[in-house]
């Protein structure tokens, strides 16, 4: 999962302090790498490993000057981490293009023969947007490189929907045009616009993965970007809006569970409503084990809304009994098992008053490979838990994502394999239950009757995509698994 940040300012701005300010509000999204590249009469690049605040010093940000730019935070799902693999990216022909996305493409191995073998491209990076962005030039190129105008543009768009497969939000600088962005037909990633008065009274525009980004610097959102729609911005000009083809709805439903921030709106669906919603629900199937808790304490951050709702609606007390170490990365998002189980007990430490003497139910909003559910009940005992009960808010992750989030191999996966008794002696807990598809997929459509469903993939095994084959389950394993080896 990643995010990213795109502005087109008015004439003789600079926007680079906006995209910085941007990409901290996406840091969420990814820890592993940023990048920000801005233009003038050239593209201005800087990127590397790391987080916002430790790339982008003062240097940095003086040479990064331009009215129009674009940020990432990234961390990796099956390419690698290093800052070859940091977004953004450029080429120089045609025009001049610099690229910044959200997603994963499902047939990167066949786009990446094509272009290194009948295209004869340099591919720099196992990233999957210098694929993109290498496919978009190529459906420039066919049209002989005209004068850039929305229908020229149109046209290479629909190219790169005809061609790559998978999920991906796009932003894009064609230098001395203006900024392009774009979204899959499935709209399985998130993308946001909004727009704010120049001081010479004209409107500027921005991008993003999260309305969160837009807030802090003072736009105000339009609109989410539709699946399967192009927008093109251009200074002192209205933005110019292509619908290609007719898109269904597919957003994924793991943002509303874990990666997007709760004070954002996807796809006009309030993520802190929605997981209040989760917290309703599991308390109705908590209700079914008749066990009772004296407490309800919430795995922080993501799960802290949904398990106020589940303790209000069992009548029991809520308590936040652990406390987060917020200078410590996502563990989930983070690279390999030796780094999230290490960096679990350095960024957790519980108060052991809430615990002592107690039963008591912790809420998180998922479990995936179980490492840091399970070393939590462990905290939990130690701090003096009489019982300590589980829930999760989202189904059983039973299956690999392809679109982007780091699920790379079914081995990694705890519920793949086992039933709720052998998780829950994996966990050590004393009871564990889970939200059920049927309950998340009547929360999500109630939430929006405008999205025609979600992708619940990792829960369902239903991929949105028609693409995904057991070759490519077999392709993603091998290409983690190296890349574990490799360190």
């Amino acid at each position: 999962m990643c995010g990213f940040f795109g502005i087109i300012g008015a004439p003789g701005t600079r926007v680079s302090p906006d995209i910085y300010d941007g990409l901290l509000m996406l840091q969420h999204r990814g820890q592993d790498a940023a990048g920000m590249v801005t233009f003038d009469d050239r593209f201005h690049l800087k990127k590397g490993t790391g987080l916002v605040g430790d790339i982008f010093q003062k240097r940095n940000m003086e040479r990064l000057r331009g009215s129009i730019g674009i940020g990432h935070v990234r961390y990796p799902t099956f390419g690698g981490g290093t800052a070859e693999d940091a977004q953004p990216f450029q080429v120089h022909y045609p025009y001049g293009i610099a690229m910044a996305h959200n997603g994963n493409i499902t047939n990167f191995n066949e786009l990446e023969n094509y272009l290194t073998h009948e295209k004869k491209a340099l591919l720099n990076s196992t990233c999957d947007v210098e694929v993109i962005l290498n496919m978009f030039a190529v459906e420039l190129g066919r049209q002989g490189v005209p004068e850039l105008s929305p229908d020229v543009l149109e046209s290479a768009v629909q190219g790169v929907f005809d061609r790559v497969k998978g999920a991906y939000s796009v932003v894009s600088i064609i230098a001395h045009y203006g900024l392009l962005a774009f979204r899959d037909p499935l709209g399985i990633r998130p993308m946001v616009y909004g727009r704010r008065k120049a001081a010479d009274g004209s409107w500027e525009y921005a991008v993003a993965s999260e309305n969160v980004a837009l807030d802090i610097i003072g736009f105000k959102v339009v609109r989410d970007v539709e699946p399967g729609e192009m927008i093109l911005f251009r200074q002192g000009e209205e933005p110019v809006h292509r619908s290609l083809g007719s898109p269904k709805r597919r957003p994924c439903i793991f943002e509303h569970v874990y990666f997007a921030r709760p004070d954002s709106v996807i796809d006009t669906i309030s993520v802190y409503e929605m997981r209040r919603r989760f917290g309703v629900k599991l308390a109705e199937r908590w209700k079914e084990t008749g066990i009772p808790v004296d407490v309800v304490i919430p795995v922080p951050d993501s799960s802290c809304t949904a398990a106020g709702t589940l303790a209000n609606t069992l009548g029991v007390e809520y308590r936040e009994g652990l406390v987060k170490n917020r200078y410590i990365g996502r563990t989930f998002i983070m690279a390999g098992d030796g780094e999230r189980n290490s960096s679990i007990r350095r960024k957790l430490n519980a108060i052991p008053s809430q615990f002592e003497g107690k039963d008591v139910l912790l809420v998180d909003d998922s479990i995936v490979r179980g490492n840091t559910s399970r070393q939590i009940v462990e905290l939990a005992r130690q701090a003096g838990a009489r019982k300590v009960y589980f829930a999760s808010c989202a189904p059983p992750v039973k299956h690999v994502c392809v679109y982007g989030i780091d699920m790379s191999t079914r081995g990694e996966l705890l519920a793949q394999d086992r039933d709720n008794e052998q998780i829950r002696k994996f966990l050590g807990a004393d009871h564990v239950i889970y939200q059920t598809v049927e309950d998340l997929t009547e929360i999500a459509l109630e939430a929006s009757p405008n999205i025609d469903g979600f992708c619940m993939a990792c829960f369902d095994g239903k991929y949105v995509t028609e693409d995904v084959t057991p070759a490519m389950f077999a392709h993603i394993e091998n290409s983690r698994t190296a890349q574990h080896s490799d360190g």
